[in-house]
């Protein structure tokens, strides 16, 4: 812990004392409280307080005020310069939320006139009036985080407003208290719906993607976006190293977001089994339909740039026509109608997660096949309950 500058007054509380140059002289500075007034208890508050104000001391020295900007001008400046390493997937959640909310909302607002309380009003009025939900709601919080973290490092924001909006962790944005209702968006299917799922997809153009959903909680552009060379039959593993993704139009397959995303999956044996007869299905087309598949295969710009044959993925119909995660659209509404049941392919990959954690499968284990940067997600499938997770909570409760 670094200690220099710090000092312990006879009433118990702390003080520091740091030195700078302003205009060519030198000036030493001695404060016993925090940015709020309130005194220094710790020896650790004094040590944070006076980081925090060096902190400050040399963002205003590198200051060098330019002309203000627009909340707009800031986003397009950011769309123009500092988005090209981004995801096409991340690019359009962006621009989705700037042309329906932020454009209208917040556009004309100059970026160092908006305070906190704005912030914080904003956020409060979408979750608690409009009813949007708690993630969806982060995503703003995410977008005005990258506004002002883009105003800050071109200087159209001076150090102590970046500091009070996004640094300082008692006065920074942030998401508003979480309703109770809305503690887990975990959305599992029961044993019921998943008997009626597997019903309704066996045989059907989907049931490929299905069971990928089902039995392994793939994400679906990961599901869209798997080849034949990444499945190992013999080991029972599939290698995720790609996913499925549009840009203006066009398919094409592109790595993981994030460096945990890209894993090996172990497969169960029905679907080792499954994937056995459908491998073989394909070989035997490749002869028999060759006149069709020439017609209706496509090619896909994989990873590396090169073009790929359609029938070089899993969800490729006999004949050679690509599937892709826009085909899932028609089963939402079809299952809804049919069943009542609000069925979305991510709800598989919630059900994966839950299912394993109610057989206590290590939260390491499972945080590595679900693809988590972070264990604090994979907890969630842990602590909702579903309704065969209170059947076994009821089961021991009797054995107490």
């Amino acid at each position: 812990m670094n200690d220099v500058g710090i000092i312990k007054l006879s009433s118990g509380n702390w003080s520091y004392r740091y030195t700078f140059t302003e205009n060519g002289k030198r000036f030493s500075k001695r404060c016993s409280k925090d940015e709020y007034g309130n005194p220094l208890k710790t020896k650790k508050d004094a040590i944070n307080a006076r980081a925090r104000a060096l902190l400050l001391l040399d963002d205003a020295s590198a200051f060098k005020p330019r002309e203000r900007k627009t909340v707009e001008e800031v986003f397009y400046e950011y769309c123009e310069k500092g988005r090209k390493d981004k995801a096409q997937q991340t690019i359009r959640k962006q621009d989705s939320l700037w042309s329906n909310h932020f454009q209208k909302d917040f556009g004309r607002y100059y970026v160092d006139e908006i305070a906190v309380a704005d912030v914080q009003d904003y956020l409060a009025m979408l979750y608690y009036d409009k009813n949007y939900s708690f993630r969806f709601v982060e995503s703003f919080l995410k977008m005005f985080y990258l506004i002002f973290g883009q105003a800050y490092s071109r200087n159209y924001l001076n150090a102590e407003s970046y500091d009070k909006l996004c640094r300082n962790k008692d006065t920074r944005i942030r998401m508003p208290k979480r309703k109770d209702a809305d503690d887990f968006d975990v959305v599992a299917f029961s044993k019921e719906e998943l008997a009626i799922l597997d019903h309704y997809f066996r045989g059907t153009k989907a049931e490929t993607a299905y069971l990928l959903g089902r039995y392994c909680g793939l994400r679906i552009n990961e599901c869209f976006g798997l080849k034949w060379d990444n499945i190992n039959l013999e080991e029972g593993t599939i290698l995720i190293d790609r996913q499925m993704e549009y840009f203006r139009g066009v398919k094409h397959l592109k790595a993981p977001k994030t460096i945990t995303s890209k894993r090996t999956i172990y497969l169960c044996d029905y679907l080792i089994k499954y994937l056995t007869q459908l491998k073989e299905k394909n070989e035997n087309a490749a002869v028999k339909l060759a006149e069709e598949r020439a017609q209706k295969t496509t090619f896909i710009k994989d990873i590396d740039g090169t073009a790929i044959p359609s029938t070089d993925l899993v969800n490729t119909l006999l004949d050679g026509s690509v599937r892709t995660v826009n085909s899932m659209k028609f089963h939402t509404k079809r299952i809804q109608e049919l069943y009542g049941i609000s069925f979305k392919y991510h709800y598989l990959r919630h059900t994966y997660g839950t299912m394993m954690a109610e057989k206590n499968t290590p939260l390491h284990l499972l945080c590595n096949q679900m693809g988590h940067a972070r264990p604090q997600v994979t907890q969630q499938y842990y602590f909702a309950l579903s309704k065969s997770g209170i059947q076994i909570l009821r089961n021991n409760l009797n054995q107490l």
